[in-house]
């Protein structure tokens, strides 16, 4: 498990430069929201720099390709066999295309099209997944994770003045 200050390192040194945060995710299956709850944390101060894509990134697509930014930030629940609640950041080549997903569209195959439309390096936040039943609410650790990385992306955000 990644530590909150070496999340913080992380993603303060991805995000130097132009940033755009794409959240993934399915708030009516309960810890599958994550993605989702990140944005909704953010877009307020940083909407320009924000994108709730719910369960369809490739409705997603074009507008990303719009804002043309050099690094993406895709936040989901990601089940990589940690704990509810546990945060790790990963490339998408170590993300497996064919994953099961409850999205139309692996995030790993969306990211691929945008990689394929315009030069830019992409990173994966998983939040790993307690429950994802339908009706139900976020689980307290993937609540807490989720507060969590969306105050780390702010500060990191904040610290970018090429936004």
């Amino acid at each position: 498990m990644e530590t909150k200050d070496k999340l913080r390192e992380q993603l303060c040194k991805i995000c130097e430069r132009k940033t755009l945060v794409v959240g993934i995710g399915n708030t009516l299956k309960g810890d599958d929201g994550a993605g989702c709850i990140v944005c909704e944390q953010l877009k307020d101060t940083f909407g320009g720099l924000v994108i709730d894509a719910g369960t369809v990134p490739e409705n997603y697509i074009g507008p990303i390709i719009a804002k043309r930014p050099d690094v993406l930030v895709v936040v989901d629940a990601i089940d990589f066999g940690g704990p509810a609640g546990e945060v790790r950041i990963f490339k998408p080549e170590e993300l497996s295309s064919a994953a099961i997903s409850t999205h139309t569209l692996s995030p790993r195959l969306f990211v691929d099209v945008v990689c394929k439309s315009i030069p830019v390096e992409v990173w994966f936040v998983g939040i790993g997944p307690g429950q994802t039943a339908l009706g139900e609410g976020l689980s307290k650790e993937v609540e807490e994770a989720a507060k969590m990385v969306a105050g780390i992306l702010a500060e990191a955000l904040e610290r970018n003045p090429k936004h």
